[in-house]
């Protein structure tokens, strides 16, 4: 029977559990991620050999990736310093897709890895995986939560590495509007009402803090706005919970719509004129050329 060490029973801290439908929810996802076809996720290539889910090329273009802070301008009051692997752009943004919206559920494995690099990065040990819960329309749709999968491999990963980490759900997510076609304003305002405490959870949470004295971090695939991650912080505030730091797999670019071109004045018609307002430097167009053998009209004499 495998035992934890002494300074854990001493610290209070718990041995990992996975729940049973966390369990039956990776199951279910890894059999639907047999049936899909097996291309590359990264850049979707066919008949290339495929390790964990991506080729060579795929791989080796996230892992030259180094975790870094990041932060959305503006950012929300109340966001955590925030860090993430990379951008929302090329493989990473593939990868992500793939595992999100596409069905393969297999990158959960490496993903959580990618995540725990971000997580040990910028925070120490021990540390309390927070991961952003997602609704119960969204799980259905992709076979489980997939943001709490995420943060179970990612756990996994960091105690692999030595260091103490659990994954704690103190929070449940409430019905809201997907965000993908919100803009920060609405993003702001469905994420503040989007999540409620648990009770019960969160009491737990608070007497393990105060005995191991681990932090807090909450995680997420993505960090657009950071309307969703200071929405969760705020509550765990409010229950006494504070959160160290927001660690996600990819920082999307906050874009600004291109600036309006000035357009071209139109042709003055040949033959006319525009008039000028009075008090203006515009040159005054000049005069007319007269067509040979004709004579221009004399200016009738001052009366």
């Amino acid at each position: 029977m495998n035992r934890r060490p002494a300074a854990d029973r001493r610290r209070g801290w718990p041995a990992p559990k996975l729940a049973l439908g966390a369990a039956v929810s990776d199951g279910w996802a890894a059999l639907v991620d047999l049936v899909l076809p097996a291309g590359c996720a990264g850049c979707r290539a066919d008949r290339t050999p495929l390790r964990r889910g991506v080729c060579a090329a795929c791989e080796a273009a996230v892992a030259a990736l180094v975790p870094h802070l990041v932060r959305p301008v503006p950012a929300p009051p109340g966001l955590p310093p925030c860090a993430a692997l990379g951008g929302y752009q090329g493989v990473l943004r593939e990868l992500v897709l793939s595992y999100k919206e596409r069905g393969r559920h297999g990158l959960a494995g490496p993903l959580g890895a990618l995540l725990a690099d971000v997580v040990a990065a910028h925070t120490g040990s021990p540390v309390l995986l927070v991961p952003v819960p997602g609704t119960a329309q969204a799980a259905r749709r992709r076979h489980g939560d997939h943001v709490a999968r995420l943060a179970r491999h990612a756990a996994s990963r960091l105690r692999t590495a030595g260091r103490q980490a659990l994954v704690v759900h103190p929070l449940r997510a409430m019905p809201r509007p997907d965000s993908a076609g919100l803009d920060s304003t609405a993003r702001a305002a469905a994420a503040a009402t989007a999540f409620r405490v648990r009770p019960g959870r969160v009491a737990r949470l608070r007497t393990l803090l105060r005995s191991s004295g681990a932090e807090v971090v909450v995680v997420d695939d993505i960090v657009t706005t950071g309307a969703t991650a200071a929405a969760v912080t705020a509550r765990l505030a409010e229950a006494g919970v504070p959160v160290r730091a927001v660690a996600v797999l990819a920082a999307t670019a906050r874009r600004m719509p291109p600036a309006r071109a000035i357009p071209p004045a139109r042709p003055t018609p040949p033959g006319t004129s525009r008039a000028v307002p009075p008090g203006s430097s515009r040159a005054v167009p000049p005069a007319r050329a007269v067509p040979p053998g004709k004579t221009s009209r004399p200016a009738p004499p001052p009366t």
